[in-house]
């Protein structure tokens, strides 16, 4: 692929997670029809690609001084059935040889992720350790130039990019508040971020401050790995669950005083740790100030034109940016079609024409009521994003009906909906039952989930 000058297009990527390796497959996938495809190079600040997939035990900072990505912890499962987010070009089927259960916990879902990329031999595109530090933009020859940190070689260098893919993700830069008298709270205080596992929590009375999926989840893990009590600090609208005894929910708290914690309903109660489950920042630190994308975590950020392509500079792409149900084939729908606007197979509109694609998208989320409508809302986007590109099409329909189920499944039973199958909506094979109920398997390792079976007593 050649611009005017008969030089080779240039792609720069930040970010070897999820979306920047669907990123990396897309343009694989045109390369595999024959297709020249631009000079990639990815840049990922880790030593290995995932993500935040890529479990380290690290918290704070890693081995070369970075603030540590992942947000990665032990025991986590998928928290949402893998029939949502198989790769429409590449199944679990596939992968695996044979059905697995419908929730896989991480090292197996890792597994599956780096399947495809090995495959694609894309892993020869990136430079790990590898951290962006700065983004300038020429006007005047339209070109990026990317400086970078190689973290391993103490090494500072720049490159030259046509086009710039952020794929950096947006759930590992904490956002972490204040309480009156926190500082004098005697026991450990930590975001969800920094959290690695609840077996420092048995036998505790712990609090997590939020009511988003992280808050669900950590406090279910430490409910099922011993902890003493589980109580879960909401600040507009509580999750809502029937908990089961040991878990409550009550509402924000208001101030620290030593060790008891004071809400804002009159009650109070002592506790031993306190987790902050309050969410991420969108940040960007590499990025000037006109380049930045500035929103908060929602189905559909402002100033991105089909959700990807930054409207004051189409030149720069953001990859993943939305808060999700739909996760990785959502990724490979977004990267398909940025391939292909670097590609020239996709015509932009003008600027005014953007804006109002935009606008339109926007009104529809701000009337969103439930949580299918959110699911209704982000299976469109999917929809229309597939449309515009060769990637596969699948049933969606079938798909948004499935993330309907698992909330109806949440809702019934919060300590087992980790136990229910569904069927592919790729290959329509059924998943295998887990030959060990959730509750029960406290081994989360990839050894222990593929055991047939046929072998567990």
């Amino acid at each position: 692929m050649d611009n005017n000058n008969n030089i080779r297009v240039r792609v720069g990527i930040i970010g070897a997670g999820p979306s920047g390796l669907a990123q990396l497959r897309a343009f694989k996938a045109a390369e595999a029809q024959g297709m020249e495809i631009p000079e990639i190079v990815c840049f990922e600040k880790q030593e290995d690609w995932g993500g935040l997939w890529n479990y380290t035990w690290r918290t704070g900072v890693g081995k070369y001084g970075e603030p540590v990505h992942g947000s990665m912890y032990k025991y986590l499962w998928s928290n949402g059935p893998k029939e949502c987010l198989e790769f429409a070009d590449y199944s679990f089927d596939e992968h695996f040889g044979r059905p697995i259960s419908s929730y896989p916990p991480r090292p197996v879902l890792f597994d599956y992720i780096q399947g495809r990329v090995k495959r694609s031999n894309v892993r020869d595109f990136i430079r790990f350790n590898t951290a962006a530090r700065w983004v300038d933009y020429n006007e005047e020859t339209r070109k990026f130039t990317l400086i970078v940190d190689d973290l391993a070689n103490n090494r500072t260098y720049s490159e030259e990019f046509d086009y710039l893919i952020v794929a950096s993700g947006h759930f590992s830069t904490p956002n972490m508040p204040y309480f009156k008298g926190i500082e004098n709270f005697p026991g450990v205080v930590l975001h969800a971020h920094d959290f690695r596992g609840a077996d420092r929590f048995k036998g505790k009375n712990i609090l997590l401050v939020g009511s988003s999926y992280s808050a669900e989840d950590i406090g279910v893990q430490s409910y099922k790995h011993g902890a003493k009590s589980v109580t879960l600090s909401y600040r507009s609208n509580p999750i809502g669950m029937d908990w089961p005894d040991g878990m409550k929910e009550v509402p924000l708290l208001t101030h620290f005083d030593g060790s008891t914690v004071h809400f804002s309903d009159g009650t109070q109660e002592d506790f031993d740790a306190v987790v902050m489950c309050t969410g991420y920042q969108h940040k960007f630190p590499f990025l000037p100030d006109e380049l930045r994308l500035k929103t908060k975590n929602c189905l559909y950020p402002d100033n991105l034109y089909k959700g990807i392509v930054f409207n004051d500079l189409p030149q720069l792409i953001y990859l993943g940016m939305q808060d999700q149900y739909y996760t990785f084939n959502m990724f490979d729908a977004q990267a398909w079609y940025a391939r292909d606007i670097i590609m020239d197979k996709v015509n932009l509109p003008s600027k005014d024409e953007r804006r109002a694609d935009i606008d339109h998208w926007l009104d529809r989320a701000a009337a969103l009521k439930t949580h299918d409508d959110e699911i209704d809302f982000q299976t469109d986007y999917v929809r229309e994003l597939i449309s515009l590109t060769d990637y596969p099409s699948f049933d969606l329909d079938a798909v948004a009906e499935l993330f309907k189920q698992w909330l109806r499944d949440k809702d019934e039973n919060i300590l087992c909906y980790r136990d229910k199958t569904y069927k592919s909506v790729m290959t329509g094979t059924l998943a295998e039952q887990h030959h060990t109920a959730w509750m029960d398997e406290m081994d989360d390792s990839f050894e222990r989930f593929m055991r047939e079976p046929e072998l567990t007593h």
